[in-house]
């Protein structure tokens, strides 16, 4: 069996550290040309997309550590509502060359800084034909408890097979609000025109993505 060029840890990835999500409500009309699996489509409710990004830094202790930023759209799927990671960054290439062959997230290399601090939290991105991009977050509401939640990615091969990723998490989590500010003529200027609807900030989570 030919080995991978750069080698990553098999599925699942268990993995830990701190992460902001947040969650967008964006005109359909205002969706960059992503592509999506083949029998996917975009979730729409009143001509509208659901958009997630997630900032995350994700610590020694998991099989990786490294810096992501990662967009997914809210798909259908047949008769389910799932997501579909649509771009995301890196700044490791084991983890890149990992998400592409295992489960066909569409990574790509980038430098990402996130510092994530008691109460708030700043990113930025700078990666090849994208301008920075800069994430500004604070906590309104912290929540006293663990929360565990869990998702499926939809993602297609690079030999067009379709598959399902699950993806487990838990931690605690804070509300708060999140700021995108990037180039108004760049690939991502649609997250400078909205504000998202709710952003929270996962802190010490464990996550498992993969069977």
């Amino acid at each position: 069996m030919e080995q991978p060029a750069v080698p990553f840890p098999p599925s699942p990835w268990r993995l830990t550290g701190d992460m902001v999500v947040s969650l967008w409500r964006v005109p359909v009309a205002e969706l960059p040309p992503w592509s999506l699996p083949a029998g996917v489509r975009p979730w729409i409710v009143r001509r509208r997309a659901t958009l997630v990004t997630f900032w995350a830094d994700y610590r020694p202790g998991g099989v990786l550590a490294y810096r992501e930023f990662l967009i997914a759209l809210a798909v259908r799927h047949g008769h389910r509502v799932a997501a579909s990671t649509v771009a995301a960054w890196v700044d490791d290439e084991r983890s890149l060359a990992g998400g592409r062959a295992l489960w066909g997230i569409p990574k790509e290399p980038g430098t990402i800084t996130l510092r994530v601090d008691s109460r708030s939290a700043r990113a930025e991105l700078t990666a090849a034909g994208v301008p920075p991009v800069r994430f500004t977050y604070g906590d309104v509401l912290r929540l006293p408890v663990r929360l565990p939640a869990r998702g499926r990615l939809i993602q297609q091969l690079s030999d067009g097979t379709v598959c399902r990723v699950p993806m487990r998490i838990s931690g605690r989590p804070a509300l708060g609000r999140g700021r995108v500010t990037a180039e108004p003529a760049g690939p991502l200027s649609v997250l400078t025109r909205h504000r998202p609807l709710l952003s929270v900030a996962l802190r010490g989570f464990r996550s498992t993505v993969g069977d």
